[in-house]
């Protein structure tokens, strides 16, 4: 299959119904003319999935943070590949662009007076005391009692000198990320949010940011639509039922959709593998795979090579992360298929990397993931290839320390497919050419 070169333009640019862009794309409201930095990409990339890792070994680096009310067992690290998408919050409503993220549950906002303090970005910071839908949400109110699952607080009682979460009996949230810079802290409240002019959703529980700092920027907070209590997913389930639907686009100068409801289902063909629950973090989306092939060969990789740890599906993960034996299978095979291209110098943690100067257009072979069901999914062009810089790409795949590490199929590999969760049907599906 035949995979273009492009550079960075506006032409294609369109609206959709959610528009999703990358965070570092020309669509994207945050777009401040720089050209994209792919090194920079993979630094927040490698850094995500370490911390992903982290949570499925039992290490919990952030239980290191010193004169914390609580210790903070977080998901990860912001992403480097991430996808936004604009939304209403407050009465009136107040449009803000959000991090979507179906590994993080809490959904959060920085917002003024910024007591502590707030990082720079874009949009003017949401100012509660100018809505009238707004309020805090009490301590006692059992909805304070779902935060330890949507943030991964574990309480601390030694460090704590007031009452678990609570200021004045105002239920206090506090998220820190895996880089151990991160994080946000404020008032777990209730608002109006505002998805399109005929979805809205009143009373919706979000973090109000009064202390937020670290790596974020730009950005006014985050959409959570990860398993758990307190995501976007379940507390819109009785509207749209746990199901929602994406299309992240081929190129970060284009757009793609981010739609709730069953009825929302774009593709013509969805195939569908079951939603498996990965050990000590239940709120990632796990999935199985059974086998990759490359040009249409199956790869000699043990069965239980994916089986050790699992799978998951991440949205905010750029490159795809596999076990060490079926990485090696996977890039030799490639490499094999490659031989008439220049190879180049690595770009960690890419290790197989091509000198495109003077190409327009370059053929790589079909890259087949199979999971459970089961399913073959063939990889669009754009989920195959990185491009480190205008005449440089490399093999989008990179290899975990050890066999048994989690293996996470990264947002470049979802590229092109409409990308189906049926929450509720306990499956996820993947629709070939799903943003046209």
């Amino acid at each position: 299959m035949a995979l273009h070169i492009h550079q960075n333009s506006h032409s294609s640019c369109r609206e959709l119904n959610l528009k999703l862009v990358h965070k570092h794309g020309p669509c994207s409201p945050l777009f401040n003319g720089e050209l994209a930095n792919y090194t920079q990409f993979l630094l927040e990339d490698s850094a995500r999935a370490k911390w992903i890792r982290s949570q499925f070994s039992g290490t919990n680096t952030a239980n290191d943070l010193k004169g914390s009310a609580v210790s903070v067992k977080a998901q990860y690290g912001p992403g480097g590949g991430s996808y936004l998408v604009t939304i209403g919050l407050g009465t009136p409503k107040k449009d803000l662009t959000l991090l979507f993220d179906t590994g993080s549950a809490l959904t959060w906002t920085q917002c003024e007076p910024c007591v502590v303090s707030c990082y720079k970005q874009t949009e003017a910071i949401f100012d509660p005391s100018q809505s009238s839908s707004y309020a805090n949400i009490s301590c006692s109110s059992p909805s304070c009692r779902q935060l330890p699952s949507g943030t991964g607080m574990i309480i601390n009682y030694t460090s704590i000198s007031r009452p678990y979460r609570c200021i004045d009996s105002t239920c206090v949230y506090d998220q820190r990320y895996g880089d151990r810079e991160s994080f946000t802290i404020g008032f777990f409240a209730t608002e109006t949010l505002t998805l399109s002019p005929t979805d809205v959703i009143s009373s919706f529980k979000f973090g109000c940011g009064q202390n937020n700092g670290g790596k974020f920027k730009g950005f006014a907070g985050l959409l959570g639509l990860a398993r758990d209590r307190i995501s976007l997913v379940e507390q819109s389930a009785t509207k749209y039922g746990r199901s929602f639907s994406y299309c992240l686009p081929p190129s970060i100068s284009s757009t793609g959709y981010l739609t709730f409801g069953k009825g929302s289902v774009k593709s013509a063909s969805v195939s569908f593998t079951p939603i498996s629950t990965v050990s000590r973090s239940p709120i990632f989306y796990g999935i199985d795979i059974i086998g990759i092939s490359v040009g249409g060969k199956p790869l000699s990789i043990p069965s239980t090579v994916f089986s050790n740890a699992g799978t998951i599906i991440d949205s905010g993960t750029t490159i795809t992360q596999l076990p060490p034996t079926a990485y090696s299978a996977l890039r030799s095979a490639f490499r094999q298929a490659m031989t008439k291209y220049k190879m180049s110098t690595p770009a960690s943690p890419l290790d197989t990397c091509y000198d495109l100067s003077g190409s327009t257009m370059v053929t790589v072979p079909v890259i087949t993931f199979s999971f459970k069901g089961p399913i073959d999914i063939n990889l669009d062009p754009s989920g195959v290839l990185f491009p480190v810089d205008p005449s440089k790409v490399c093999l989008a795949f990179a290899s975990s320390s050890d066999d048994t590490n989690l293996s996470i199929y990264g947002n470049i590999q979802q590229r092109s497919f409409e990308v189906v969760y049926d929450v509720a049907g306990g499956r996820i599906g993947f629709g070939a050419k799903g943003c046209s």
